[in-house]
């Protein structure tokens, strides 16, 4: 009889993972609640302030989750500069190669993607300024065109999305 009990108690962990796919044990840290992806519609999207590293300056792409439920966002946004009249300049930014994760983002919740591109003094073959940056959050095929003055120099280069510090 005594073997009962955990067998019972295997059984019944061993069919929770055959039917949900979750970890038996899992902290509510590490498991994340099924999310819609969030969707352009969903975000307030913003550039933040440039901050210098090295001969690098990084400027984080600001998504603010704007409905009164989560979604999630995973991956890399698709990112480009364009000018007054909506043309690219130049080549979309290229990913950094870090791992991705998915990202809960609750109501008024900001996460962030970092872009980065070398400063002037780095890279002095710069394109033209920017009047707008066009982002495509992760799995999206619909984008969204900031206003911001940018001057991609040398490097260009995008992050996955992660939270926010």
């Amino acid at each position: 009889m005594s073997n009962v009990l955990p067998r019972a108690a295997a059984l019944a962990a061993a069919a929770l993972l055959a039917t949900t796919g979750a970890l038996v044990g899992a902290t509510q840290s590490s498991a994340l609640p099924m999310a819609p992806t969030c969707r352009v519609a969903d975000l307030e999207l913003a550039v933040g302030g440039p901050q210098r590293a090295g001969g690098a300056i990084d400027y984080p792409i600001l998504f603010t989750n704007t409905t009164g439920h989560n979604c999630a966002l995973r991956g890399y946004p698709g990112v480009s500069v364009t000018d007054a009249r909506h043309r690219q300049i130049g080549t979309s930014a290229i990913r950094t190669g870090e791992p991705i994760s998915t990202v809960l983002v609750a109501p008024d919740e900001t996460v962030t993607a970092v872009m980065r591109t070398n400063s002037r003094s780095v890279a002095p073959n710069c394109r033209p300024k920017s009047t707008y940056v066009k982002v495509y959050p992760p799995n999206s095929g619909v984008a969204e065109e900031i206003s911001y003055a940018l001057r991609v120099c040398g490097m260009f280069e995008i992050s996955p999305v992660e939270a926010a510090d």
